[in-house]
C-alpha cells in the first residue's frame, strides 16, 4: 500500500507538489509573507529609484544648450571665450562650412526663481531655424503690419527674448530676468515648440546677449556644420592649424560628454550604495527560506520517502524564493517610481553643488527598467535561497525528524566559520591597499563585500560567545526570562546569526557612511576656517552651482573699494575650462591685497604667504588636490594651458587641500590672468574691513551703493553656515538610502520573529501549560528582540568602523581625490544606534502578541 502511494506521489506534477509543500503553508502566515515581500520590494524600489533619478538628474545638464546646438559636427571653444576674429577666419575658409555663433550663460526668472539656460544666437542669420520670423500668421514673433526694419529692431533689441513653449509665456509678456548681478526687464517676442520640456531655454540675439552679459569682442562657442562627404577628423585637424593656439576645435558636444564622464563616479557610488537594501533583503530571504526548510523538514522527509526526487525539492524551494522575488519586484516598481520623484530632487542638488549645472529631466519608467527590476528581484531571491534550498534537497527521509541537526552543525562549525571570516577579512585588507582600476575604486568595493561576508561567517561565534557571557548578568538584571531568551538565541544559532547579520549589515553601512559624512563635514568646517580671511564676501544672487560663475559689475567693485572703512577688495575670477579632456576650474586672486593668513593648507606645509608669493607676476600656479589626482600631476610639474589665443606653460608650485568642488581647480595671480584674458570683471569679491571700522556699517554702505544690483553679501560666519547647509543638502540622498536599508532590516526582523514564534509554538505552549504567565511570555520575546538589537548594534558598529576606513581612505580618495580627516560624529552615531535598538524592540511587539495568544492545550495536542 505504501509503495502504491509512493508511486502515485512520484507521478504527482511538480506544480501540485509546489502548491502543497510551499504555497499553501505560506498563506497560513500572511504577516510573515507580507513582510518578506515588502523587504524585497523596498530593496528593488531603492535600486530602481536611484537608477531612474540618476538618469533624470545627471542626464539632463545643459540639455537645452546641446539640443539647440542642432546637427553641427564641430565646435570651437576657448577659456574666457573665442575671439570674434576667429569667426572671420572660419568664414573665409575654402571649404563651405556652416558657422553658428553662440553666447551661453544662465538667467534666473524673478517670478519663479527658476534658473534657465540663456543662449544668444545670430537671429538675423539663423533665427528661422529656431523660431518662425517670417510668417505673421503662424508666429507670434511678428505682428501684422510690422515692417522689416521694425522686425530687425526687435531682433537686435537686448530686451527681446524668445522662450520655449514649456515656460507657458506668450508674445508680449514682460518678464524680469536676473543675469549676472543685474535685473533685466525683457519682452517675450515669441516661442518655439518644446512639448517634452527638454529644450527649455531663453533665446536672444547674440548682440543683445553680449550686451546683457557684458562680454564684448568674444563669443562662447562657434558651431560648425561640415559639407556632405567631409571627414570630421580631417577637417578638425586642418582647421586647428589656422586657428590660434589657445583656441580648441573638437567634436560638437565634447563638453557635455566630459561632464557625463565626470559624473560617472558619483552615479556609480550612489548606485552601489543603493544595493545595501538589496544586500539586507538577501539576508532576509536567506533567513525566510532557512526557516521554511527547518519547519518543513518532516514534510520534506515524507515527500522524499514516498518518491519525490531531490530536484523536485530544490525546485520547490527555489520556486518559493522566485515568488517572493516576482511579488517584491512587481510591488517595487510603483514604489520605486514614487521614491524616484523625491530622489531626483536630492540628486539634482548634489549634481549642481559638486559637478555641473543641472535641471532635472523627466523620470522615464521604460521597459528596460521594468525588466531590470524583475531581474534583480528574482535574481537576488534565487541566489539568497540557493544554500537553504540545497540543504532541503539533501534532507534524507531518515533525518527528516531531526530538527535540531542543523543547529548542531552550526554549533560544531563555529570555529571553522570564524577561520573563514578571518581569511576573508585579510583578503579585504589586501584589496583595500590596491590602486584604482580605470579611475574607479573597484577593489575598494570588493573590500567592503569581503568584510561584510567575513562578518557573516563570524556571526555564529559572536552570538554564541556574547549570549554565554551575558546570560548570568541578564538573569540578575532582568530575570529568568532574560536567561531563557539568551539560551533560546544560542539554541537557534543558525537562524539567529542570519538575523543579526542582516541588521548588522544595515547598521554597519549606516555607521560607516555616518562617519564618512561626519568626517567630511568636519574637514570642510576646519578648511573653511582657514580659507576665509576676509570680513565680507559678495557674489551675484541666484542659486550657486559648481560650474556657474556669474560676474559682478566692475564699476560696483570699484565703488566698494573706495568706501570708508574698506581697506582692500580682492577680486576673484573663475572660468570653466577643459584640461586633458576633463572639466576643471581656472581661477585667480588679487595678490596685491594684503590679508591675514592662518594655518597652511598646502601639501608642502609651507606658510600660505610664502606659497602665494611665488604666484605674484609669475607663470606659476597652485592646483587643488582633486586636480592632481585626476591628472596625475604634482608640485614641480608644468601645465600647458590654453589662454586667450595662446598656449602658455605654467609651473605648479604647490598643491592645496580643497573641498569646494570635485572638478579640481588651477589658481594663479590676477595680474597674470589679465595678461592673457583681459576681462577684469570679477566673479566674487572679498572685502577686508579696516581696523577699527564696523563690519556692519561697511555692510550697510555696500547695500546702499549696490541698490541697482542683485548681489548676496555674506560675513565669514554666514558663508560657513551657507556652505554647511549646501553640504547637508548634498548628502541628504545618502542619509535617505541608509534609512531605507535600516527600515528593510527592522521590517525583516519583525517578519522573522513572527516565524520564530510560530515555529516555537510547542515550546511556548508548554511553558504556558507549566504555569508561565502572559507577561512572562511577552517579556521573553521582547528580551530576545532586545538581545538581537544589541548584538546587531555591536557587530554593526565594529563592522561599520572598518568599513568607514575603506570609505574615507580608499573609495573617497580614489573616486574624488579628497583627503578627509577622520572624525567621530558621536552624537549622530549614538542617536542612530538608539533608534535602531528601539525599532528592533518594537518589532517584537506583534510576535509577542502572537505568542501570548497561543492556546497551550491546542499546541500540546499537536504533539
Amino acid at each position: 500500500m505504501a509503495a502504491s502511494k509512493g508511486l502515485r506521489v512520484a507521478k504527482m506534477p511538480r506544480l501540485t507538489l509546489f502548491y502543497r509543500l510551499m504555497v499553501r503553508p505560506l498563506f497560513r502566515e500572511p504577516v510573515r509573507l507580507v513582510l518578506t515581500v515588502l523587504a524585497v520590494a523596498f530593496g528593488v524600489a531603492v535600486v530602481l529609484a536611484i537608477g531612474l533619478a540618476g538618469n533624470a538628474a545627471a542626464g539632463s545638464f545643459h540639455s537645452s544648450m546641446e539640443t539647440l546646438a542642432g546637427d553641427n559636427d564641430l565646435e570651437v571653444v576657448a577659456p574666457g571665450g573665442v575671439p570674434e576674429s576667429t569667426v572671420a577666419t572660419l568664414a573665409t575658409y575654402p571649404s563651405a562650412l556652416r558657422i553658428s555663433v553662440r553666447m551661453e550663460d544662465f538667467a534666473v526668472i524673478e517670478k519663479t526663481q527658476q534658473t534657465i539656460p540663456l543662449i544668444g544666437i545670430d537671429l538675423i542669420a539663423e533665427g528661422s531655424r529656431y523660431v518662425n520670423l517670417n510668417s505673421a500668421e503662424q508666429s507670434p514673433t511678428q505682428s501684422p503690419g510690422t515692417t522689416d526694419d521694425s522686425l530687425l529692431q526687435q531682433l537686435t533689441d537686448p530686451e527681446s527674448i524668445w522662450v520655449s513653449s514649456s515656460l507657458k509665456l506668450h508674445a508680449g509678456d514682460r518678464i524680469s530676468l536676473l543675469i549676472n548681478d543685474r535685473m533685466h526687464n525683457c519682452t517675450v517676442r515669441g516661442s518655439y515648440p518644446d512639448p517634452s520640456g527638454n529644450e527649455t531655454a531663453i533665446l536672444m540675439d547674440i548682440a543683445g546677449a553680449q550686451q546683457v552679459l557684458n562680454r564684448f569682442g568674444r563669443v562662447d562657442r562657434i558651431l560648425i556644420k561640415l559639407p556632405p562627404g567631409a571627414k570630421i577628423e580631417d577637417t578638425q585637424r586642418d582647421l586647428q592649424h589656422v586657428l590660434p593656439a589657445g583656441v580648441e576645435i573638437r567634436p560638437q558636444g565634447t563638453g557635455t560628454e566630459e561632464n557625463r564622464k565626470m559624473l560617472a563616479a558619483f552615479r556609480w557610488n550612489l548606485r552601489l550604495l543603493s544595493y545595501i537594501a538589496l544586500v539586507v533583503g538577501a539576508f532576509l530571504i536567506y533567513n525566510t527560506i532557512s526557516v521554511s526548510v527547518v519547519r518543513r523538514r518532516a514534510e520534506i522527509g515524507i515527500v522524499r520517502a514516498v518518491g519525490a526526487s531531490r530536484a523536485d525539492v530544490l525546485i520547490a524551494f527555489l520556486g518559493e524564493a522566485a515568488c517572493f522575488g516576482v511579488a517584491g519586484a512587481l510591488l517595487g516598481l510603483p514604489l520605486g517610481r514614487i521614491m524616484a520623484s523625491g530622489a531626483v530632487k536630492l540628486m539634482a542638488i548634489t549634481v549642481e553643488s559638486l559637478y555641473v549645472s543641472s535641471r532635472p529631466g523627466s523620470i522615464a519608467l521604460d521597459p528596460f527598467s521594468i525588466l531590470w527590476a524583475l531581474l534583480i528581484g528574482v535574481g537576488v531571491s534565487l541566489v539568497s535561497a540557493l544554500s537553504p534550498a540545497r540543504e532541503a534537497m539533501n534532507v534524507s527521509p531518515t533525518d527528516a525528524m531531526a530538527q535540531g541537526r542543523r543547529e548542531y552543525i552550526a554549533q560544531t562549525h563555529m570555529l571553522r566559520d570564524l577561520l573563514v571570516g578571518a581569511i576573508l577579512a585579510l583578503l579585504a585588507l589586501v584589496a583595500a591597499c590596491m590602486p584604482a582600476i580605470g579611475g574607479k575604486p573597484l577593489l575598494g568595493y570588493v573590500a567592503t563585500i569581503l568584510l561584510i561576508a567575513a562578518s557573516g561567517y563570524a556571526m555564529p561565534a559572536l552570538v554564541s560567545f556574547l549570549s554565554w557571557a551575558t546570560c548570568g548578568i541578564l538573569k540578575k538584571l532582568i530575570g529568568v526570562e532574560a536567561l531563557l531568551a539568551a539560551r533560546s538565541l544560542t539554541a537557534a544559532l543558525r537562524r539567529t546569526s542570519v538575523l543579526v547579520a542582516a541588521l548588522a549589515t544595515a547598521v554597519a553601512m549606516m555607521v560607516s557612511v555616518g562617519i564618512m559624512v561626519g568626517s567630511f563635514r568636519q574637514t570642510v568646517v576646519s578648511w573653511m576656517n582657514d580659507q576665509l580671511p576676509a570680513d565680507l564676501y559678495l557674489r551675484p544672487a541666484g542659486d550657486p552651482a559648481a560650474d556657474r560663475h556669474p560676474t559682478i559689475s566692475l564699476d560696483l567693485a570699484e565703488k566698494i573699494g573706495q568706501l570708508p572703512g574698506v581697506s582692500a577688495v580682492d577680486r576673484l575670477r573663475a572660468y570653466e575650462i577643459s584640461y586633458d579632456g576633463k572639466p576643471a576650474t581656472l581661477a585667480s586672486v588679487d595678490l596685491r591685497v594684503l590679508r591675514p593668513y592662518r594655518s597652511s593648507d598646502f601639501f608642502s606645509g609651507r606658510p600660505t604667504e610664502v606659497v602665494l608669493g611665488q604666484l605674484r607676476g609669475q607663470n606659476n600656479v597652485i592646483v587643488s588636490e582633486p586636480f592632481t589626482y585626476k591628472h596625475n600631476v604634482k608640485a614641480g610639474d608644468t601645465l600647458r594651458l590654453a589662454l586667450g589665443e595662446n598656449k602658455v606653460s605654467f609651473k605648479i608650485v604647490d598643491v592645496s587641500y580643497d573641498y569646494a568642488s570635485e572638478r579640481g581647480y588651477i589658481l594663479m595671480d590676477r595680474e597674470t590672468m589679465l595678461r592673457y584674458l583681459p576681462d577684469p570683471t570679477p566673479s566674487n569679491l572679498a572685502v577686508f574691513v579696516a581696523q577699527g571700522a564696523s563690519v556692519e556699517a561697511v555692510r550697510s554702505r555696500i547695500q546702499q551703493i549696490a541698490a541697482g544690483h542683485r548681489i548676496l553679501i555674506f560675513s565669514d560666519r554666514d558663508l560657513r553656515t551657507e556652505a554647511i547647509r549646501i553640504f547637508d543638502r548634498t548628502f541628504a540622498i545618502t542619509y535617505a538610502l541608509e534609512a531605507v536599508a535600516v527600515f528593510v532590516a527592522v521590517m525583516g526582523i519583525a517578519g522573522a520573529f513572527v516565524a520564530l514564534v510560530i515555529d516555537r509554538r510547542r515550546e511556548l505552549g508548554l511553558m504556558r501549560f507549566l504555569g508561565a504567565s502572559s507577561s512572562q511570555i511577552r517579556k521573553l520575546i521582547l528580551v530576545e528582540a532586545g538581545l538581537l538589537g544589541f548584538l546587531a548594534n555591536l557587530a554593526g558598529f565594529v563592522l561599520g568602523y572598518f568599513l568607514s576606513l575603506i570609505l574615507v581612505f580608499v573609495i573617497n580618495k580614489q573616486s574624488f581625490g579628497w583627503t578627509i580627516r577622520f572624525h567621530w560624529p558621536v552624537t549622530v552615531i549614538l542617536g542612530a544606534l538608539s533608534v535602531v535598538y528601539i525599532a528592533t524592540i518594537i518589532s517584537g511587539l506583534y510576535p509577542a502578541r502572537v505568542a501570548v495568544r497561543l492556546n497551550p492545550l491546542a499546541v500540546i495536542h499537536e504533539e
